[in-house]
């Protein structure tokens, strides 16, 4: 892949990730009149199953995952309401390894959880510079390396809703994304590929880039709720495909409503 192709791939990964978390047009998860509720904990667990599944039976080899919710904190009216929201954050983790961070255009508090078996958890806090009422968001992330039995049950657990429903004041909108690799040994183009996938999560094309050794498609699926409100096609899937050349590894990236790793 050439470095002009590289740059424009990141570009429209990285814009439409932006646009999602700046302006907040993603259809959130429903949930009942207090917050976070059971429907939201059904989602974030089976979304990043049905994308393992439809992964695993291309036999793509799957070597990163991420859960990430994130919320718009209404109500706030300065900065410094940011601040004390986000000491009470820290009193219920204090186990957690906090740092803060302040530049011209914002401040942020990070929060990393201790070193777990399986996957890592981090909980950020943003607050932006601008006049009264202050934009604030939070974000929690939860990734890890191999997707097994243990990582789909841990968003099953009480520990999970516990920390959702101690973090967010409302309703998160929530990202699945998985990455993985086909073997070099299967010489498969990327058109037969993208074909497959697209099959497996029953998805219709909506608008996509393609050259020889990349492509990046946007689809809608029945199989996830969540998308991208652009009054037209809902779309809830996007898939990244990288190879160096024929014959070669082949990267896949799988995210819904979008792409949230790099590749």
């Amino acid at each position: 892949m050439n470095r002009n192709s590289k740059i424009l791939l990141c570009m429209i990964s990285m814009i439409s990730f932006i646009l999602v978390v700046i302006g907040n047009q993603t259809i959130e998860a429903k949930g009942g009149p207090n917050g976070v509720d059971d429907l939201f904990f059904q989602k974030s667990n089976h979304d990043l199953a049905k994308i393992s599944k439809v992964l695993q039976a291309e036999n793509i080899l799957l070597n990163e995952w991420t859960f990430y919710a994130r919320e718009h904190i209404a109500g706030m009216k300065s900065e410094q309401e940011v601040k004390e929201y986000a000491k009470k954050l820290q009193q219920q983790f204090p186990d957690w390894d906090w740092s803060e961070t302040s530049t011209g255009q914002k401040w942020e508090a990070t929060a990393v959880s201790p070193t777990a078996k399986h996957h890592s958890e981090k909980l950020q806090i943003m607050a932006t510079h601008t006049k009264q009422p202050v934009n604030a968001y939070i974000v929690y992330s939860v990734n890890g390396k191999e997707w097994n039995k243990s990582s789909e049950t841990f968003f099953t657990t009480k520990q999970f809703k516990n920390r959702l429903t101690d973090i967010f004041r409302g309703k998160p909108t929530v990202f699945s994304c998985m990455k993985g690799a086909v073997s070099d040994k299967i010489d498969t183009a990327l058109p037969a590929t993208l074909s497959k996938l697209l099959s497996g999560f029953d998805a219709t094309e909506i608008e996509a880039l393609k050259e020889e050794t990349f492509m990046s498609v946007s689809a809608t699926s029945p199989m996830f709720t969540g998308f991208i409100d652009n009054r037209k096609n809902n779309m809830n899937l996007q898939i990244g495909l990288r190879s160096e050349r024929l014959g070669a590894k082949t990267t896949i990236v799988v995210g819904t409503p979008i792409i949230t790793i790099e590749y």
